[in-house]
């Protein structure tokens, strides 16, 4: 290492060269070690820092070792002004750092703009509303640090970012289905809606996109159509397994041209859910709505929800079967028929179990 004295500006940070002279003989490389890494512990814990925009190194210093992330501002200045050069370009934002951090990867870290990054989850099966229900919730807040106000997202969802993402299906409203189902890391700072719904899109074309390139062409269903009836797959499947099966299903029910008689889509067009102690009734299946496909034949004009990529592949690689039908067991599993008869009975079964009493 150079002689402290030799090096450009030290007699103006120092304060003339009696300090170099007084630190030089104390032994500069003994000092210098102790002052840019000071020994964590195992328990040293965490500490954030917010830097605003347009901090100085000055003051950044300040904040850090009233926080005890350093030990002197004189290193820290020392490091900025004279080693390093970066008295000035601070990335703004929130930082986790450490008294176990040396200083200059302390400095690194600040200057290079590596700000404290919160997650968040879409699970598969979630639906716009729900979503910006969740992202609004104190509980959602209390667990990242942020949130988003519903409106603002449902807002975002109805704009198609077509200039970025121009694969998106023409005439669709929002981006229902297109909001990939994954966990998100973001920077807590300046988390807007628009950037996490540019965010999903990113990891559906990612993830999404590239399978239904490869296989889509086969299946004879437009990207809108695969989601569509990917989505409702996401919703019916409980046991994972099933998931080819169900598809199976669906598609041999569109290919007979059988209306999908699928409970989801019915709760999906009223905004009702239905529980195994109060079930949808023949009159709100009855009730005609373009995504209530007991009373419309194909395909919804749109996805219902988020299909995960197990339901999106399980769409394009379907079971070969001759089920038509199938209705849900109290443990999430199915019985899947082949006939109307065979159907009502299969009904009628699960109608019996639900009322049995539970063994203690």
């Amino acid at each position: 290492m150079k002689n402290i004295a030799s090096l450009p500006g030290w007699a103006k940070i120092a304060g003339g060269t009696g300090a170099a002279a007084l630190v030089a003989g104390l032994g500069f490389n003994t000092w210098w070690s102790g002052e840019i890494a000071a020994p964590a512990t195992e328990d040293s814990p965490t500490v954030q820092v917010d830097i605003p925009n347009g901090s100085s190194a000055q003051s950044i210093g300040k904040q850090l070792a009233e926080k005890k992330i350093i030990k002197s501002e004189f290193a820290w200045k020392l490091w900025t002004s004279v080693f390093s050069r970066q008295s000035s370009g601070a990335k703004a934002g929130s930082y986790q750092l450490s008294p176990g951090q040396p200083l200059p990867e302390v400095a690194s870290k600040i200057w290079t703009g590596k700000v404290t990054e919160v997650s968040f989850e879409v699970t598969p099966g979630s639906k716009i509303t729900k979503m910006a229900a969740r992202f609004q919730s104190p509980e959602f807040k209390q667990k990242t640090g942020f949130s988003i106000q519903a409106a603002d997202f449902i807002a975002a969802t109805q704009e198609i970012p077509r200039e970025k993402f121009p694969w998106l299906p023409k005439d669709i409203k929002n981006l229902e289905g297109f909001l990939y189902p994954e966990t998100y890391s973001t920077p807590k700072e300046g988390v807007t809606a628009k950037a996490m719904v540019d965010q999903m899109l990113k990891q559906f074309e990612r993830n999404a996109l590239p399978v239904y390139k490869a296989e889509g062409g086969k299946s004879g269903l437009t990207l809108l159509e695969w989601v569509t009836l990917s989505s409702i797959v996401e919703k019916e499947a409980v046991v994972a397994k099933e998931r080819p099966l169900i598809a199976g299903v669906f598609i041999n029910r569109l290919k007979q041209k059988i209306k999908l008689g699928s409970d989801p889509t019915a709760e999906y067009a009223f905004n009702i859910g239905q529980t195994a102690d109060k079930p949808l009734t023949l009159k709100q299946v009855g009730q005609p709505h373009p995504y209530n496909t007991y009373a419309i034949a194909g395909l919804p004009p749109g996805p219902i929800a988020s299909p995960g990529l197990s339901s999106l592949k399980a769409v394009l690689q379907p079971d070969t079967t001759d089920m038509l039908f199938f209705v849900a067991k109290h443990d999430g599993t199915h019985i899947f028929t082949r006939t109307n008869g065979e159907h009502n009975k299969a009904v009628q079964e699960v109608a019996r179990s639900r009322q049995q009493p539970k063994k203690n």
